[in-house]
Formats: C-alpha cells, structure tokens, sequence
C-alpha cells in the first residue's frame, strides 16, 4: 500500500503513541520500584496502599498531578514563566524520535521500521534537541522574579553544561567507530562488526555514564536539588 496518508501520518502517529506510551509506563514503574527498594533499604514500608502492593501507585500520581494548583507568581514574566517547563518536558519525548527499537516487521502487509524518524544526523538531532532544557532552567529561574529561583536555575544550568561536553566527547568515540550519524546506522554497523562498541570503547562509556548520572542530578550529582542544605541547614 503507497497510501500518502497512511505512510506519512497514520503510522509515525501510531509509533509515536506507542513508543511514548511503553516509555511512561516503564518510566512509571521504574520511579515505583525506586521508592520500593529505597523503603526496603530505609526500614520503610513505601508505597502500599494503591491496589495489591502498591502496584497502582503510578496511576494515582498521574491523578494527583492533574489536579495539583497550578500557581504563577504574582510579579512572574507569565509567558516565560509557562515556557520554560515545556522546553524542559517537550525535548526529553522528541529525542525518542531517532532512536531505533528492532528490525522492520510487517503489519497487514505494511511494513513497520519501529523508529519514528531515521535521519542522516540522528545522534547530533538527539544531542541538540536534549540541551535545550538547559534554556528552560534558566528561564524558569528568571522569569519567576525571585533571585534564589535566579540563582538556583543558573547553578542547575551550569552543571549541565559543564557535563555536556565531556558527553559529546564520548559519544565521538562512537561516530568515529560506526562512521556515520544516523542511529541506525550506528546499530547496523555494530552488528555488521559483531561488536557492542561499549567494548572497545569502554572508556567513552564510563565518561558518558558519568555524565549521564550528572545531567539527571542523581546522587552524588544532585547539587540543584539541594537536599543536603535543605535538611542540614547550613551544614
């Protein structure tokens, strides 16, 4: 079938319902196995009460953030203050776009490629479209006219910066080995070569898994969430 809307509308809006939707759900449930283990390690019982074991918990959350009080500073730029959190939300879905999840199958006679988009600058579209959110920090922390919002946006801002760039570096270690910047093409040349490239390149991975806990702010990365001074003090 050569349908033009079927090819160019009906299927990459199909993929993309169903890659974001699998996404949240394992995003979901990995933040629920989280709490669970973090309970367990903190002799607590964690969450419990939503469905057998807590199993419904992620669907609670989503409830709750629906009805949550959205509130604007009264002095707050309002346009930008509504922005920033997009640039930060939009481009963590919109990277999933180039990344390749199997080989092509076939559905009713149409073949599927499970990516939405393959493009020849794959790996440099995800690279850019992820460092936009360094822009919705800061603006967030501007526009809300509070200087420790201010300064807490720039300090979250500079890190991520600082981190971005030894994770560009990482990743030239894989363009170099595959020859080419679309993700396909980095998938078919490691399975042409019979090698991860984790392999020889294991260094880079380190780096790049560094970089990675650093630009989430997980611990001991997790300096703009200010958990030590909000529970120490100034300790």
């Amino acid at each position: 079938m050569n349908d033009p809307l079927i090819t160019y509308l009906a299927i990459p809006l199909a993929k993309t319902v169903v890659i974001l939707g699998v996404l949240l759900f394992i995003v979901a449930y990995l933040t629920l196995a989280e709490r669970k283990i973090m309970a367990y390690m903190q002799a607590r019982i964690g969450p419990n009460r939503v469905g057998p074991r807590g199993l419904f918990q992620p669907i609670a959350d989503v409830f709750k953030l629906f009805v949550k009080e959205d509130l604007t500073p009264t002095q707050a730029e309002r346009f930008v203050f509504v922005l920033a959190p997009i640039l930060i939300f939009v481009p963590s879905f919109l990277v999933w776009a180039v990344i390749p999840f199997g080989d092509t199958f076939t559905v009713a006679g149409i073949p599927i490629e499970p990516v939405i988009a393959d493009i020849n600058i794959g790996i440099l579209f995800l690279m850019a479209v992820a460092s936009i959110s360094i822009y919705g920090l800061i603006l967030g922390g501007w526009s809300s006219n509070n200087k420790f919002s201010l300064m807490g946006g720039l300090r979250s801002a500079a890190q991520l910066v600082s981190y971005e760039v030894p994770m560009a570096f990482a990743v030239v270690s894989v363009l170099l080995m595959a020859g080419t910047l679309s993700m396909v093409g980095i998938v078919e040349a490691q399975r042409n070569m019979g090698v991860w490239f984790v392999i020889p390149g294991l260094l880079g991975f380190g780096i790049y898994f560094i970089c990675g806990v650093a630009e989430t702010n997980r611990n001991p990365f997790d300096l703009p969430e200010a958990e030590s001074e909000l529970v120490g003090g100034f300790h």
